[in-house]
């Protein structure tokens, strides 16, 4: 890659501003020891959920709330955000800042959960964006579980997909990465979904569920 290039994506990762609220979540995610998405992801996030008008918004990671933050700027007012994960420690985190950005607490669901337990309990053709972050090694259940929560017309997001460009590397790679590259393939070729790669953070992989 040309360090034009290189510099191109940096500008525009980071060209959309983060306040004081993303910053202290980002901060707490850091002494987690938790990876949040960049600046130029959030900012893909708040406007695919506003693209879809998203009243109801599927998160799979809470983390510490940067991506959830984002994903409410872009909902409706009245959008409700049911966000899924394995620590509650972590979700107690995002709902401070949450608070902190002025949501009200019915804004967002928080289930603490494995997610392949807590999905299948989610209403089938109820949501207009579905949000994956969480463990690579179960992309695909991930996948599927996202094509029966999904409306038609809405959204499947996947955060990562380059792992940090061994995705794209020719030699031997652990398993989560060759599941990322069996979701990058199967969403390509799936009759049901229109996708697209974009190059913002470490890889947002989206596609419309036709």
């Amino acid at each position: 890659m040309t360090g034009n290039r290189q510099t191109s994506w940096a500008f525009a990762d980071a060209y959309v501003a983060e306040d004081e609220t993303l910053r202290w979540a980002r901060d707490r995610a850091r002494d987690a020891g938790l990876r949040s998405v960049s600046p130029g992801t959030g900012a893909a996030l708040r406007l695919l959920a506003a693209s879809v008008d998203a009243k109801a918004v599927a998160e799979i990671g809470t983390g510490t709330g940067v991506s959830g933050i984002h994903l409410l700027h872009g909902m409706r007012p009245d959008g409700v955000l049911t966000t899924v994960d394995p620590e509650p420690e972590h979700q107690q985190f995002a709902r401070q800042a949450f608070r902190a950005c002025g949501f009200a607490s019915n804004r967002a669901r928080f289930i603490p959960g494995r997610a392949l337990d807590v999905l299948p309990r989610l209403a089938d053709a109820g949501y207009d964006l579905v949000f994956c972050d969480g463990d690579r090694q179960e992309v695909m259940d991930y996948l599927a579980e996202s094509l029966r929560l999904l409306r038609p017309g809405g959204l499947v997001v996947f955060e990562g997909v380059f792992a940090n460009g061994r995705t794209m590397d020719s030699g031997p790679q652990p398993t989560e990465v060759l599941r990322l590259r069996e979701l990058l393939r199967a969403v390509r070729e799936s009759q049901d979904l229109m996708p697209s790669l974009l190059p913002v953070g470490d890889g947002l992989l989206c596609a419309v569920k036709r």
